[in-house]
């Protein structure tokens, strides 16, 4: 896993999970990987991963069963659909909004974009 220097770690291995669950490689009740063998293998410390799990648990996205993991909590999808959809609209979607304007590209230009972009 490649990191961007602009966010914290713990996030983006938040976003990789919410991913995977967007995808549905996850699906409720899923057991994800432990907090040991996700940091092994996208090479980061332990601790990272905890708060990365400790976070997750708190938004209701996955839940521990003591001695046993972590799990795709119930209705898993939906809540990580809307924190990926805020966070979209709250961070990204302005400074999209800003090239846009500065660079001048217009909606029309977008819209020809995609189109050509599923063309592949």
């Amino acid at each position: 896993m490649e990191f961007k220097e602009r966010q914290a770690i713990y996030l983006q291995i938040g976003e990789y999970i919410c991913e995977n669950i967007l995808r549905k490689k996850w699906r409720e009740g899923d057991k994800i990987p432990s907090i040991r063998e996700m940091a092994v293998s996208i090479e980061v410390n332990p601790n990272t991963v905890m708060r990365t799990y400790n976070y997750l648990q708190d938004m209701g996205i996955i839940y521990n069963k003591r001695g046993i993991g972590y799990f795709v909590a119930e209705n898993s999808y939906q809540k990580t659909w809307g924190l990926k959809k805020k966070n979209f609209i709250d961070r990204e979607l302005p400074q999209l909004f800003k090239t846009m304007d500065l660079l001048k590209i217009t909606f029309d230009d977008l819209r020809e974009l995609y189109e050509k972009d599923g063309e592949r």
